[in-house]
């Protein structure tokens, strides 16, 4: 019938949104609000706007910010759309907040483990509802979704793309905040055979954490090893942000045996040069007297000169030795038998699981996991 009616004087061509298009805006704009969320920077709006979001994002309903981003998705991709029309028998501006809802929107929300509902049109907004003030009468948090209705005008006053934009990068950055208040389950896995284990390594180490990820994989595996071995082992380790001075630590992970330190280790992803083990040494390694110091790192050998300057200290009675993880763990793994090597999952599971690390870290564990096992 569409098609019959397409070019006829007076007749209008209904909306149509290219959901795969949905689905890559919602992509890129969400990465932002990740990466905004774990910098520290926060969006900005108008105070109206953000009144109005505290109290949507506050509210027990969860289905209005869920169609709310549905919404906005569509002004994004077509700003005809009368986004207070949400089922296309409404009229020729109209479009199908559900469909957009089902194929878009709550397998993202799902798939990053953002609280989400069952579906907005399933819940709230069934019998071809309009969004509009008179719809309230049958809802519940009335001033939730009078919220709801101020936010649908400011995406319908935004003239441009980047206002448009701008706006959902707020609440996806809202999304992130409430998913990083919730708990993620993470998922847990058996056994993985020695590949499984080098794959689900590249990915961890492909993954941008600040530097967290390489530190709990390498506290993993000396916690695997300390179990593995019965070792008599006290294994501290700090935040990546916890300065070693302060914390009166030689390294990212220190190994002691009583009080004698056994081994003092520095996880890094930046590059090693001559200065940076110069530095070390005065700073870290020589007043704490440590004879065994260990840089690891994600994926940098270090300059020639690190090795002569490390050398010196050898003949001071000082170690200096310098790994790259991914092999480290692998040869490590190799030779510690099937069942540690589940143990060093575990142990890697236990670390991540905290609620000091970004749930974001968390999402990206259960995609590789998911991926690994499809």
């Amino acid at each position: 019938m569409d098609k019959l009616l397409k070019g006829i004087p007076g007749v209008r061509e209904r909306k149509r949104i290219d959901y795969q298009l949905a689905k890559t805006q919602l992509e890129l704009l969400f990465i932002q609000a990740e990466k905004d969320f774990r910098g520290g920077i926060t969006p900005t709006i108008s105070v109206s706007s953000q009144v109005n979001a505290d109290i949507l994002f506050s509210s027990s309903i969860q289905s209005y910010r869920e169609a709310l981003l549905g919404c906005g998705l569509a002004r994004l991709l077509d700003s005809t759309i009368n986004i207070r029309l949400p089922y296309v028998s409404q009229g020729p501006d109209a479009f199908n907040g559900r469909t957009l809802d089902e194929k878009v929107i709550n397998p993202f929300l799902r798939d990053r483990m953002v609280p989400c509902s069952k579906g907005p049109y399933l819940a709230s907004f069934r019998r071809s509802v309009k969004f509009v003030p008179a719809t309230s009468k049958g809802l519940r948090d009335k001033k939730a979704y009078q919220a709801f209705l101020n936010l649908l005008g400011d995406f319908e006053k935004a003239d441009i793309p980047e206002e448009i934009s701008h706006l959902i990068s707020y609440l996806l950055y809202r999304f992130v905040e409430l998913r990083e208040a919730s708990n993620v389950v993470l998922a847990r896995v058996v056994r993985l055979n020695l590949e499984q284990h080098e794959k689900l390594i590249d990915g961890i180490l492909a993954t941008s954490s600040g530097g967290l990820l390489p530190v709990l994989l390498t506290v993993a595996m000396f916690n695997t090893l300390k179990q593995a071995f019965e070792l008599e082992w006290e294994i501290d380790w700090q935040g990546i942000n916890v300065a070693d001075k302060a914390s009166g630590v030689g390294g990212d992970i220190t190994i002691r045996k009583g009080d004698r330190i056994l081994l003092a280790v520095e996880v890094t992803e930046r590059p090693i040069d001559r200065s940076r083990v110069v530095s070390t040494f005065h700073t870290k390694i020589s007043p704490h007297a440590i004879e065994d110091y260990l840089f690891i790192s994600t994926g940098h050998l270090p300059e020639k000169e690190a090795y002569s300057t490390a050398l010196q200290y050898f003949a001071q009675g000082h170690d200096v030795s310098f790994l790259l993880v991914k092999p480290w763990l692998i040869n490590l793994l190799a030779i510690v038998g099937s069942n540690n090597r589940s143990l060093f999952i575990s142990k890697f599971i236990d670390l991540l699981d905290s609620h000091h690390v970004p749930a974001s870290l968390k999402v990206r564990w259960n995609d590789l996991i998911r991926n690994l096992l499809e």
